[in-house]
């Protein structure tokens, strides 16, 4: 009998223990710092003026914290919620490099060829009529094209057929490879690429190979999606919000689209709309260079997501913009003007009052989505994550 209770109380210590090493663990699984980032968070908000904000942490490759703070409509006084769909503008250009890059590896592109091999237009700078310009000189904002005749168009300005007069505008003055400005029209001419390589339409395309692997429901095109839960965006325009319900709105062109023509009615440089939860998944893909733990499939091989990665500009000389802080990868940037004294991997955003961050680290396998619907200043992005690392992994670096 003894025996018997020595036995009984050997397994009631061993299930008491782990009963609570388990609550340990539960208790370690918990969001941190909560309240006090509330606090600070609210604390921003009021002094940048800020509408609403969606924020995303992950933190040894989980996603540890989200929290909904302000209004997705300030007219119906609507709060913001975690299935709101935002317009997140340019970090949709990783959506659009991920796309190259997946085509790469099927052997359907080359980032080191001409790009004419792909157009139904030439593509290639008056001043430097001999050099080529690459899928790689695009992604990276090297290939010497700008946005000053628009990017909203469809490729006229760019063809010399269709204006012999002013499509050398459309280039700047030193050879491709060798300089650097940020250009969005190269964008919508990848995305006639993507078409003309895989014979779909290049939002569709998005969605079968970079959004379904990973179980996002975001989309480049409004039909794809409920228009209840967009977010309302706000310009500050003379100290008043104005929304911007432009940011939305569906194209007329898509009644009668054409492949590798209309690609700028779908905004490949920014027109990706998406939660901020799914871009924090997403940017899991991204950490995970290609595979991410939340999805089954591998959506590009380690190799290509490298290099997406590998900064491309290390040249300062290469900058027209001399002000230029961020060191381009291929759709990807390398910054530290966000979380000072700290370089992280991503992309930001910025159209109609919008300003958005996806930024992380590859090595410690953490990182930040920030997405707000309209505030008084550039400054939001910067404060937002700097307030988001050092409440959830820890002090910026003292300068």
């Amino acid at each position: 009998m003894k025996h018997f209770l020595s036995i009984a109380l050997c397994l009631l210590l061993v299930a008491g223990t782990a009963s609570a090493k388990g609550k340990k663990r539960q208790a370690a699984a918990k969001p941190i710092a909560d309240s006090a980032f509330v606090a600070d968070y609210e604390a921003l908000m009021d002094s940048l003026k800020v509408v609403g904000s969606n924020v995303v942490v992950v933190k040894n490759n989980k996603i540890v914290y989200s929290h909904c703070f302000g209004l997705k409509n300030r007219e119906m006084g609507e709060e913001l919620t975690p299935d709101a769909i935002f317009r997140i503008a340019s970090i949709s250009k990783s959506f659009t490099a991920t796309s190259i890059m997946q085509l790469v590896e099927k052997g359907k592109l080359d980032l080191k060829a001409d790009v004419n091999k792909y157009l139904d237009f030439p593509l290639r700078n008056p001043r430097f009529p001999d050099v080529p310009i690459t899928l790689e000189m695009l992604m990276s904002h090297t290939s010497s094209l700008n946005d000053t005749q628009g990017y909203w168009t469809d490729f006229a300005p760019l063809n010399p057929a269709t204006n012999p007069d002013g499509y050398a505008k459309c280039y700047n003055d030193y050879r491709p490879g060798t300089g650097y400005e940020y250009c969005n029209f190269a964008w919508n001419v990848m995305a006639a690429i993507i078409e003309k390589a895989s014979g779909m339409r290049f939002d569709r395309y998005v969605v079968q190979n970079v959004m379904k692997p990973l179980g996002l429901k975001g989309s480049h095109c409004v039909d794809d999606l409920d228009s209840t839960r967009f977010v309302t965006l706000y310009a500050m325009e003379n100290g008043a919000f104005v929304p911007q319900p432009q940011a939305y709105a569906r194209p007329d062109v898509l009644d009668h689209y054409e492949m590798c023509k209309h690609t700028a009615r779908l905004s490949a440089a920014g027109g990706v709309k998406i939660t901020a939860r799914d871009l924090a998944k997403y940017m899991l893909m991204h950490m995970n260079y290609g595979k991410s733990p939340l999805a089954k499939r591998r959506v590009m091989s380690e190799a290509s997501a490298r290099r997406m990665q590998t900064v491309i500009t290390d040249d300062a000389n290469a900058y027209v913009d001399k002000a230029e802080k961020e060191r381009a990868g291929l759709g990807l940037v390398r910054a530290e003007e966000y979380t000072p004294g700290i370089e992280l991997v991503g992309h930001t955003g910025g159209a109609y009052g919008l300003r958005s961050a996806m930024f992380f680290d590859p090595v410690k396998k953490y990182g930040f989505v920030v997405i707000t619907n309209g505030s008084a200043g550039r400054q939001v992005l910067q404060r937002s994550l700097t307030l988001m690392h050092e409440h959830f992994i820890g002090p910026l670096p003292k300068k």
